[in-house]
């Protein structure tokens, strides 16, 4: 079954419950899904990886929306931001540990024999490529930073 199927599913179910932010997060999921089914090529659908590629562009959004409200002081809004944080990772993989990604940082760094700082690109991206969505690039870029010691 696919994320959207999935996420189909559950509108069904949170219209059933009565449950309006739920079915306004998984709307917006939806959209923001077949959006990206639209940009391809005729019949063709998301593969899983796209799926998981777009819900991660969804809550990295919404992340910026929160830094952006907590700067401004608008805090009013936040608990909303957050919740469709929550709703939305249910449809991600799980996400890798800290530690399990710095042991992954520390192997990329050994791997492509990063020495400094300006070698961050390629280490980001040997982990990025294992982790396969399982980390946000924020994390793995602050991670990298620290061992390389910029």
């Amino acid at each position: 079954m696919s994320i959207l199927e999935r996420i189909q599913a559950d509108m069904a179910s949170a219209m059933k419950s009565k449950d309006a932010d739920t079915l306004s997060t998984l709307r917006m999921l939806k959209a923001a899904l077949m959006e990206a089914k639209t940009k391809k090529p005729r019949e063709a659908t998301l593969a899983p990886e796209e799926e998981i590629e777009v819900l991660q562009r969804y809550v990295k959004k919404r992340r910026e929306t929160i830094d952006e409200l907590t700067r401004l002081g608008r805090t009013e809004t936040l608990p909303r931001e957050e919740q469709e944080i929550a709703v939305t990772r249910r449809y991600l993989p799980q996400m890798v540990g800290e530690d399990e990604l710095k042991a992954m940082v520390r192997e990329a760094i050994a791997s492509t024999g990063a020495a400094s700082a300006r070698d961050m690109g390629k280490v980001i991206g040997a982990v990025m490529a294992k982790v396969k969505g399982r980390a946000e690039g924020g994390t793995v870029s602050r991670l990298v930073r620290e061992a390389l010691g910029g």
